[in-house]
């Protein structure tokens, strides 16, 4: 499709008709605008966290006080989490491309509940301002940790509610997200499209959606127990009034184990749609993929007790959860080895989407692998709460989600804002971040190893060595995330324009105009018979 025929991008025509400026965003039904929207507010997000992060890390740089006490840095490694957790890996991938590209996948031209969906960013807006009026307010920001264990929760001068409930809202809005993809899948897709024609990434976002719809109730009612068991004193889960805290730990992780594969499945979606794009061939093991999204769903939500070896389990119950723990590895195995699989003997063309691809599918699988480590009770009673299980979970959930948001980002970056951006500042920028990401994170393994123990202020002499490796890890880590984001940015400045396809895709976002029109397609989409047919890219026709 000619440049001169292309119809006017959705940044032209705004929905719902008559708005302008910024009515037109704060109250629109385009589902792209949504994703946007969400964009730029989870980018705000993470650079919160990680600036949170960095002053974490020069804290642990030495023994001793550095640049806060230790009651600043409880609270401050508590707003990091939270805010990453809740309002940066959670929502980050479907809330953002999830929004803009799941309706083009399926051929049609808005989610099943636009209102509905305007109404989720809302919630998200809402809950994280509300997570930071709990900093201002009496007691201040709480010092438990993301995971607000109990009884020290209840019992803390820190201001828990408040937080909590900003939790309670973010969940809100993961589940009528995970509610409005569900029944866009269902009821939306084109009339053309079977469900073996559907795009990998879809996939991902359908099997996230049922965790996020069915998993999601058990937190919020936990964190809502929370609040009352604060302002009445019921007594559920403190031992001084007859309760139980273990029975917190059991409910909060039925939710949060589940929420990693909330956290994960997404970004296995989005490697599982770059890969094939960038080797030129067809995905190995297409059903094969499909199968395993929606198997990690179903047993990544009867593992949560691993988490629990050392709260008095029965030998049998441990048994059980490590058995389950070592089976959902078998699904993510599945996917790996179709990565890998595909890129084999294939005509690969390294851009910055596949380098990040790459770089996630070694950490994921250091992350996975290590996750073993501490599903084995006898091997996790000595890891447990160290810093092997903060390197652990950051190879997993940073490695793994966040370098596959990065990859997403270059990857979507050209269609949904009709712009390139720099190649070679963009190749320096995942160098020097995941170069980062190692001296940062491994150095963790090790101290962990040597039983250092985790959410620790200060720490022995024999672990000071691998704390200043962290630091140095940590400074360019933060240089190459920063040198990524500017090269982003200025992409808007350059305004070197997009091609309709300028990868060479498949799927149905690259039959579209870059920037896509108001309602995605100008006339009924041409469903393939399989979403990865290479044939015609191969062929040598010209990416328009």
């Amino acid at each position: 499709m000619s440049a001169m025929a292309h119809p006017p991008s959705f940044y032209e025509t705004p929905a719902p008709a008559g708005l302008t400026g910024i009515k037109a965003w704060l109250l629109t039904h385009d589902h792209k605008r949504l994703g946007l929207m969400y964009l730029w507010a989870i980018l705000f997000w993470f650079v919160i966290a990680l600036i949170i992060g960095l002053l974490l890390r020069i804290e642990l740089m030495s023994i001793g006080r550095t640049i806060m006490s230790a009651g600043v840095y409880n609270s401050a490694f508590t707003l990091h989490g939270v805010i990453m957790i809740f309002l940066f890996v959670i929502p980050g991938i479907p809330a953002i491309f999830g929004n803009f590209f799941l309706p083009i996948q399926l051929g049609t031209d808005d989610v099943f509940f636009p209102r509905l969906n305007l109404l989720s960013w809302y919630l998200y807006i809402f809950g994280g301002i509300a997570a930071i009026v709990s900093l201002f307010t009496a007691g201040g920001f709480p010092d438990t940790g993301w995971t607000f264990y109990v009884p020290f929760s209840i019992g803390t001068k820190h201001n828990v509610p408040m937080t909590v409930f900003a939790a309670f809202i973010l969940g809100m809005s993961s589940m009528l997200a995970g509610l409005n993809f569900i029944t866009t899948v269902h009821r939306k897709r084109s009339p053309d499209m079977g469900w073996m024609q559907i795009p990998l990434f879809t996939w991902s976002l359908y099997a996230t959606a049922w965790v996020q719809l069915l998993a999601t109730p058990v937190i919020s009612i936990t964190l809502l127990l929370v609040i009352a068991e604060r302002l009445l004193n019921i007594g559920l889960f403190d031992p001084a009034r007859g309760g139980d805290p273990v029975l917190y730990q059991h409910l909060f992780w039925m939710y949060s184990h589940p929420a990693v594969y909330v956290m994960i499945l997404p970004a296995m979606g989005v490697i599982s749609e770059i890969i094939p794009t960038f080797s030129r061939k067809a995905i190995f093991g297409y059903k094969a993929i499909v199968a395993s999204s929606m198997g990690i769903a179903v047993a990544g939500s009867l593992v949560w007790a691993h988490h629990m070896y050392t709260s008095g389990m029965s030998d049998t119950a441990v048994f059980v959860f490590s058995l389950l723990t070592f089976l959902v590895a078998i699904p993510t195995a599945v996917k790996v080895f179709s990565w890998v699989s595909t890129l084999y003997k294939a005509s690969i063309e390294m851009t910055p989407p596949l380098l990040f691809s790459l770089v996630f599918i070694y950490l994921f699988s250091v992350g996975g692998l290590t996750g073993l480590v501490l599903g084995a009770a006898g091997t996790d009673i000595h890891v447990h709460d160290t810093h092997f299980v903060v390197a652990h979970f950051h190879f997993t959930m940073f490695g793994g989600t966040g370098f596959a948001f990065f990859a997403a980002l270059h990857y979507w970056w050209p269609k949904m804002f009709g712009i390139m951006y720099n190649f070679r500042r963009a190749y320096i920028a995942a160098t020097l971040a995941t170069v980062g990401f190692m001296f940062h994170y491994v150095p963790m393994f090790i101290a962990g190893l040597m039983g250092m123990p985790r959410r620790t202020y200060d720490y022995l002499p024999q672990f000071a060595q691998a704390n200043s490796l962290a630091a140095v890890g940590g400074f360019l880590l933060v240089a190459g995330l920063l040198l990524m984001f500017v090269n982003l940015l200025l992409s808007f400045r350059a305004r070197v324009p997009a091609t309709d396809n300028p990868w060479g895709g498949c799927t149905l976002e690259w039959t579209v105009p870059s920037p896509p029109p108001l309602h995605n397609f100008v006339g009924p989409p041409k469903i393939p018979e399989y979403p990865y047919d290479f044939s015609e890219i191969l062929k040598g026709s010209p990416r328009t």
